[in-house]
């Protein structure tokens, strides 16, 4: 499951640093505002051709990550 977070990447260059999918300019809050907001697995792969259904699960590991650390 490991292999998943490294689809996610932090590069000052793409998107401000923010946490991106494979270095490309989808920025891992897009598809997790997606997926909150209702969207399928479908939906995001049809409208975002260039992404894989292994980069939602590294969204959802990635999240899953982050909220448990403590502040």
């Amino acid at each position: 499951m490991d292999d998943l977070l490294k689809r996610i990447t932090l590069n000052p260059d793409i998107c401000h640093g923010v946490p991106t999918l494979r270095n490309k300019r989808y920025p891992v809050f897009l598809i997790l505002d997606l997926l909150s907001a209702g969207e399928t697995w479908d939906t995001i792969l049809n409208d975002y051709p260039a992404l894989e259904r292994d980069d939602i699960k590294a969204c959802l590991r990635y999240a899953s990550q982050i909220t448990q650390k403590r502040l």
